[in-house]
């Protein structure tokens, strides 16, 4: 008896860890990591399951550290106990440690080769990664071969994922289906038909990869024709054809097929209900969401992120409050709707009640004060980022740029360990946003030395700086490599060509880049027009301004600030007059200050100052620098002192650190003869240390941009040069007026 009833309670006690072991994974599974941790601390029994399970547990929950400490604790291992450690560096990307833990590990199975390979191959060593498939004891076992063909396949490494994969003593189906993966992901489906309809064996993965490979490369017709030949599809099946309608815009199909379903499961509910919240329909995504007879986490969640999206961040944190489990994924799609809507400090608030926060919790954070401009701030966060991955990195980036911090942003992306595109493209953008464009380009330089390509996002920008900088030569090669690689069918490109070709000075370049974009859209039109109107062509503007308007395209402010700007170069006041009447009349555009702005140039220009002025006394809109710089720029040339000083007062007042505006009403006194001006206003500059930009301008030599400041002596230059430029200053001396010469000057 005593020995049944000892049984009995070892049975019992084994029993109650078992229960209690489930009850951890099944938290850990809904992110609840505190509740887990907490009955892993009660309990007095654990066992090396127990162990195994909270080591999985925190690891993939960004408590990485956590899981290392209670992993070292362990004073029992089993293989389990080991891979769970090396899985949990896979699943942070920290391919390093788990290297480390892979080497002092006692003993090996085939699952830790395979987890250790698909380390490598994730960071893109993938010579790593053959040579410890070379190194794996149990060469028939597939599982390591697989992953080496998927690391293969997934960089586009097509010739070695097949030489691995007919070197293959044995094959099973996911050996064909990572084949098959590989072809499908990288958008190869001419090669990915070819190889599925030679497999001798399918299953259902083998389809609906072939499916999710047609819809990525938006062939829905292939796509729906598979789908309807596959002989048993499974839920997956379904919601990738769902999914593919859903992701171009067809809702009516995707809710038609959704209506099909024979056995809808939670996720196939989330698919249809995200794909209402993609297309703003957040009312038919409600009703859904009601009707689901079991919701999971996702189905909260997306419903959070559907009201955030429409702007309604109220009903967003009355469905977060409702939710009966908030995960770490919920928090922080509400902690971004604060973010968007400006609500800052309720958004940090909240991520600092987050215990178990994930990168993409950091990330957004991060974001959010790098947006505000607040970026002391973001770097305490950044700095207390356990893990931070790529996206911290270029976020810190961005914003930095964004800062007109660029001295900050580079040592940001100097000190990463691994740049990626959009690393390079957030350096390169914020250059460009802060006028440092030389810079820009050589780090569009420096890009492709390190074997980085430049991508739809790279080439505007680079164009965009060539631009500005007016390197023809430069511009030139960046147009050759787009016809080489592919590029030219990207709208956004072509139209950094129209501009960069027009500011250039190319202008039938421009219109030939033009007359070969097949979909031309209002970004084209406005550059080639704004590219006429910087070349003095204004006849060619209003005739494509015609063009555009009779192919039923409507202008924008940019086009008609553009359209301004022609008539200004030419003095064509009339037309300028009615360009702006037909702005406001014919479109309903309200008048920006830089359309105010093109209209004081404009009579400005001839001389009709009292109107110039009354343009700014009446419009609608604050005057800004650069209309009042404009009023000033036209009273200096018609000398009109009376109205300059007005105009230079407001201008003292928006730019007080301006030396510009100073020196020009200082020599508009001096050409008056008004000496005590000239000195008050040397005075004023000294008081107010306005600080005026040396001149500088650059030619390019040999594919170089050669820069020349004004007053430098310490760059180097030819003998000639100086004597070249002596003998021009002396036949402008010839030609123009002394008094013009005079206002040249930085100092009167």
């Amino acid at each position: 008896m005593k020995l049944k009833h000892g049984i009995r309670q070892i049975g019992e006690a084994g029993n109650h860890v078992i229960s209690r072991n489930m009850q951890i994974i099944r938290l850990g599974k809904l992110g609840k990591v505190e509740d887990a941790i907490r009955i892993f601390s009660n309990m007095t029994d654990k066992n090396l399951v127990t162990y195994n399970s909270m080591v999985s547990i925190l690891a993939k929950n960004a408590r990485i550290s956590d899981a290392r400490q209670l992993f070292d604790k362990m004073s029992l291992k089993n293989i389990v106990s080991w891979n769970s450690m090396i899985a949990g560096y896979l699943h942070n990307n920290m391919v390093e440690k788990a290297s480390e833990l892979f080497d002092a590990m006692p003993e090996k199975d085939n699952f830790s080769w395979a987890l250790m390979i698909t380390c490598h191959t994730r960071k893109g060593d993938l010579d790593k990664a053959r040579e410890l498939l070379e190194l794996v004891p149990d060469k028939l076992n597939t599982a390591c071969w697989n992953a080496m063909i998927a690391g293969y396949a997934k960089k586009g490494k097509f010739n070695d994922a097949e030489k691995v994969f007919d070197q293959m003593p044995t094959k099973d189906l996911v050996s064909y289906n990572s084949m098959l993966a590989g072809y499908t992901q990288n958008g190869k489906m001419i090669l990915a038909l070819q190889f599925f309809e030679k497999m001798a064996k399918r299953n259902v993965v083998s389809w609906n990869l072939m499916v999710a490979g047609y819809v990525n490369s938006g062939d829905l017709s292939s796509a729906w024709q598979l789908f309807e030949n596959i002989p048993n599809p499974n839920v997956v099946s379904w919601v990738t054809m769902l999914c593919g309608f859903a992701r171009y815009g067809k809702i009516i199909e995707a809710r038609r097929l959704f209506d099909k379903i024979p056995i809808k499961n939670v996720v196939s509910w989330n698919a249809m209900i995200a794909a209402y919240v993609q297309e703003l329909q957040i009312d038919e995504a409600v009703q859904l969401f009601k009707k689901m007879p079991h919701k999971d986490n996702v189905s909260w969640t997306t419903i959070i992120n559907g009201y955030i999206r429409v702007g309604k961040l109220e009903e967003a944190r009355k469905v977060y409050n409702q939710m009966p489990c908030k995960d770490i994924a919920a928090k922080t799609a509400l902690m971004t709707g604060l973010i968007q809507n400006g609500r800052i400090d309720e958004a940090n608030k909240m991520f600092s009640q987050i215990l178990a926060r994930d990168a993409i919790c950091w990330n957004n954070m991060i974001a959010g004060y790098s947006q505000s401009g607040r970026m002391d701030e973001a770097l305490n966060l950044f700095r207390q980022m356990p893990i931070k991955n790529v996206v911290s990195w270029n976020t810190m980036i961005s914003g930095y740029a964004q800062a007109g911090q660029m001295d900050r942003a580079t040592e940001i992306f100097q000190a990463m360990r691994e740049k990626n595109l959009v690393s390079w493209n957030s350096l390169i953008a914020g250059f460009l946003q802060n006028n440092l464009y030389t810079d820009a380009l050589k780090s569009l330089v420096m890009m492709g030395q390190e074997g980085k390509k430049p991508d739809q996002s790279t080439l505007p920008c680079g164009l965009s700086a060539c631009a500005n900088l007016a390197a023809l030569q430069v511009g030139k090669q960046l147009h050759d490599y787009i016809l080489k690689s592919g590029y030219m069918n990207d709208l956004s490109v072509n139209n950094a060509l129209i501009t960069m070709y027009a500011k250039c000075g190319r202008v039938q370049n421009a219109e030939q880049v033009f007359r070969d974009i097949e979909c031309i859209d209002l970004i084209s039109w406005n550059s080639l027009i704004s590219g006429y109107a910087l070349n003095g062509c204004a006849n060619k503007a209003f005739e494509a301004f015609g063009r555009m308007l009779s192919q039923r395209v409507v202008p924008d402010e940019v086009t008609f600030i553009g359209m301004l700007s022609a008539c200004s170069h030419v003095g064509l006041v009339t037309e300028g007059l009615d360009i702006f009447k037909c702005m406001i009349e014919d479109f309903a555009i309200e008048p920006l200050a830089e359309h105010y702005s093109c209209l004081v140039d404009l009579f400005g220009r001839v001389g009709r100052l009292e109107e110039a002025f009354n343009i700014v006394s009446e419009m609608k809109v604050e005057a800004n620098a650069g209309l009042w710089g404009s009023l000033l720029g036209a009273c200096r040339v018609h000398k009109n002192l009376e109205l300059g000083i007005f105009a230079s007062r407001r201008l003292f007042e928006l730019e007080p650190d301006n030396a510009s505006n100073y020196i020009t009403l200082s020599n508009m006194h001096a050409e008056a003869g008004r000496w005590k001006e000239v000195e008050r206003l040397r005075m004023m500059m000294r008081d107010k240390r306005a600080g005026k930009q040396p001149g500088c301008s650059w030619i390019e030599v040999q594919n170089q941009i050669q820069h020349f400041l004004s007053h430098d002596v310490a760059k180097l230059r030819h003998e000639n040069i100086q004597l070249i430029l002596n003998t021009l200053a002396a036949h402008m001396r010839d030609k123009c007026n002394i008094s013009d010469m005079e206002s040249a000057c930085d100092i009167p």
